[in-house]
C-alpha cells in the first residue's frame, strides 16, 4: 500500500505528457506487466487475453453535463460509458471526472474535444490519476508492485470498477490539493495569533481568508462521497472482490477520513476568525460608547463649573 502511495505521489508530479509517455514506454518493454514470476505449468504457456491498456482519470471540472453526449451503443448510463475506436473506452462522471481507458494521445484529445463543450467550471490546472492495466496470469485480481492492475479480461463490466475507483482516487487528489492551499494560508495566521497574540492582517485579509476556508468547505464536502460503491456491484457481487482490492490500494478511505478531518479543522479555523472579528468589532464598539460617555460627563462638568462661575 505504501508503495502504491509513493508511485502515486511521484506520477502526480510529473507533467500530463510525461505521465502517458511513461505508461506507453511501459507498455512497449512490457507486454505483460502482470505475469512476471507469476506462471508455471501450464500457466506458462497461457497467451494473455489482451494487450495492456493505459487508464487516466482526468478531473476536468466541478461538473460535466453528460445529458448531451448520451448514445444509443452506450454501455453504461450511470456513469455514462462509451467507446471510442476500436479498443478505447471513455467513462464520463456527472461530478466533473473522465476516465479514458486504452487511448493513445490523438484519441484522448479526440475523446476530450468532445466532452469539455459539456464541461461546467473548467479547471485551470487539471488532477490526473494514471494506471496500466494488464491481464491477470491467474484468477486473482491484484495490484503489482509496480501499480498495475491485473484483471482477468477487460469487459465492460471489469473497466467500469476500474475506472470508478481511478475517478474517485482523482478527485480526493484535486480536494486534497485544494484544501492543502488552505491550510497553507491558514498556517501563517495561526503562529502569528500563537506568538504574539494578534491576528495577521487587516479585517479584509480576514474575511477573504473566511471566504476561501468557507469556499473549499463547501466545494469539498458535498462531493467527497468516496464511501458509497458503484451500483454496479448490485448486479455483479463477482466484482466486489475486485473493487475492494482497489480501493485497499489506493486507500479511498482513509484518504477520504483525513480530508474530512482537515475540512473539519478549516471549518473550525473560519469560525474562529469569525468570532475573533466580532470580538473585536464589540470592544471598538463599546470603547467608542466608553468615550462618547467620557465626553458626555467632562462637557457636563464644564457647563457646571461655567454656572459656578457665573
Amino acid at each position: 500500500m505504501g508503495e502504491l502511495a509513493a508511485a502515486r505521489s511521484a506520477r502526480q508530479r510529473r507533467p500530463d505528457g510525461a505521465r502517458l509517455g511513461e505508461l506507453q514506454l511501459r507498455l512497449a518493454l512490457s507486454p505483460a506487466p502482470c505475469s512476471r514470476g507469476r506462471m508455471s505449468g501450464a500457466d506458462a504457456s497461457r497467451e494473455p487475453e489482451f494487450r495492456p491498456l493505459t487508464a487516466r482519470a482526468i478531473v476536468l471540472g466541478e461538473r460535466i453535463d453528460a445529458a448531451g453526449l448520451e448514445r444509443r451503443d452506450a454501455l453504461s448510463t450511470a456513469p455514462l460509458a462509451f467507446r471510442v475506436g476500436d479498443d478505447g473506452m471513455a467513462v464520463v462522471f456527472r461530478y466533473g471526472v473522465v476516465v479514458l481507458i486504452g487511448l493513445d494521445a490523438l484519441g484522448e484529445d479526440e475523446a476530450l474535444r468532445r466532452i469539455l463543450p459539456r464541461v461546467g467550471s473548467a479547471f485551470d490546472k487539471r488532477e490526473e490519476e494514471s494506471a496500466l492495466l494488464a491481464p491477470a496470469a491467474g484468477p486473482e485480481e491484484r495490484v503489482d508492485a509496480e501499480g498495475n492492475i491485473c484483471i482477468t479480461d477487460r469487459s465492460a463490466a471489469r473497466l467500469l470498477v476500474v475506472a470508478f475507483v481511478l475517478a474517485r482516487s482523482a478527485l480526493l487528489a484535486h480536494h486534497e490539493r485544494q484544501v492543502a492551499g488552505v491550510l497553507e494560508t491558514v498556517e501563517p495566521w495561526a503562529a502569528d495569533l500563537a506568538r504574539t497574540g494578534h491576528r495577521r492582517g487587516g479585517r479584509g485579509a480576514v474575511i477573504r481568508m473566511i471566504g476561501s476556508a468557507l469556499l473549499v468547505e463547501h466545494r469539498v464536502s458535498g462531493r467527497v462521497a468516496v464511501g458509497e460503491k458503484p451500483d454496479l456491484l448490485w448486479d455483479r457481487p463477482d466484482l466486489e472482490r475486485l473493487y475492494a482490492r482497489l480501493e485497499t490500494e489506493y486507500e479511498l478511505d482513509e484518504r477520504a477520513e483525513v480530508l474530512n478531518r482537515k475540512l473539519n479543522l478549516i471549518a473550525q479555523t473560519a469560525r474562529l476568525m469569525a468570532e475573533l472579528i466580532d470580538t473585536e468589532r464589540s470592544y471598538r464598539l463599546e470603547l467608542a460608547i466608553v468615550i462618547l460617555i467620557l465626553g458626555e460627563i467632562a462637557l457636563t462638568l464644564v457647563q457646571m463649573a461655567q454656572n459656578w462661575a457665573l
